[in-house]
């Protein structure tokens, strides 16, 4: 298929679109770099440089294009609340312009990066698609409206549509991987410890109602999270837009987490406790029940010393890729 994938040059886009390009697929992607990086854009993919807003249209009148993979977005939860304009303007702005150019070229097949955060602070886990949509922070309610709009676009225009859910991915994908400015998630800040970038990592709260008193969240490998786009995207059908959440099903807490990294890394990572942050759920875990039966996604690197692993294999050799370059000036 001729495709389009919007953020292409981002950790997740990027995985998806050196899977898609190792398939077979002709594969065009739209970056602007606020967020992404150069050396992850595929050899074999079209890089087009500049926002979706503004690309989108231009790139779709060429004409030939089957599909659209759209990772392009503001994903900084504490940002969101503190410049929400911005995450209105980049998510759901910028999405409503590609959904407008895909119907302009007749393009009808999507697959949507959406997260688990539309769910807000779920009573029940692990979260399944029925459960209610109650975001607690402006980038979870850009990805709901997001989802809204492709509803809507589905019933309206024929759009064949898949939205994923999903909530921490990590690992990596040969010489792709976690590799940000500002880095959020935990497996790479730990790993940032083992490599010497940071003192120690904090454990925020060790009083919640799990095992081991620390937070527990959902993690999927980012190999396996790619293949589920791949799927959506072959089994899209017009008129009709799937919901489908991601997830291990399991949960692996802060400080088995730690372990792990300490484990994989034989470095002992110094971990100092911190008071809980505010809005941090105890347990956050997805449901992949639906995806598994309706599609048969099948993940196989869900075991967290696989994640660990493959995450510090890539952050080991940035680290040393830097330093040569270092060297090298």
């Amino acid at each position: 298929m001729k495709l389009l994938v919007t953020g292409g040059a981002g950790y997740v886009g990027s995985v998806c679109a050196a899977v898609l390009v190792e398939a077979g697929h002709d594969v065009t992607i739209i970056d602007n770099f606020t967020t992404g990086n150069r050396e992850a854009v595929p050899a074999a993919a079209r890089l087009v440089e500049g926002d979706v807003r503004d690309k989108a249209a231009e790139v779709l009148s060429e004409g030939g294009f089957e599909g659209v993979v759209h990772f392009a977005a503001r994903s900084l939860v504490g940002e969101s609340m503190e410049v929400p304009d911005e995450y209105w303007q980049h998510n759901l702005v910028t999405t409503l312009a590609l959904l407008d150019a895909m119907r302009a070229n007749d393009v009808k097949n999507l697959v949507f990066s959406s997260t688990a955060a539309t769910y807000g602070e779920p009573e029940v886990v692990p979260i399944t698609e029925d459960l209610p949509t109650k975001p607690t922070n402006t980038y979870g309610a850009t990805k709901l409206s997001i989802d809204y709009a492709i509803t809507s676009y589905a019933n309206a225009y024929g759009l064949g549509a898949t939205s994923l859910r999903y909530f921490n991915v990590a690992g990596a994908y040969g010489e792709i991987g976690e590799n940000r400015e500002i880095e959020t998630h935990l497996i790479p800040l730990v790993l940032q410890v083992a490599l010497g970038h940071r003192d120690k990592i904090f454990i925020f709260g060790d009083d919640y109602p799990t095992p081991d008193g620390t937070a527990v969240r959902d993690y999927i490998h980012i190999r396996d999270l790619a293949d589920a786009h791949v799927l959506a995207l072959e089994t899209n059908t017009p008129g009709t837009h799937r919901i489908y959440n991601l997830g291990s099903g399991d949960g692996y807490s802060v400080k088995q987490v730690i372990e792990a990294c300490r484990a994989v890394t034989g470095h002992p990572i110094p971990a100092e406790l911190a008071p809980r942050r505010a809005g941090d759920p105890a347990t956050l875990i997805a449901s992949s029940a639906k995806i598994k039966e309706e599609l048969g996604w099948n993940p196989t690197r869900t075991e967290l010393t696989t994640i660990v692993t493959d995450a510090w294999n890539f952050t080991k050799n940035l680290g040393e890729r830097a330093h040569s370059a270092k060297r090298v000036r």
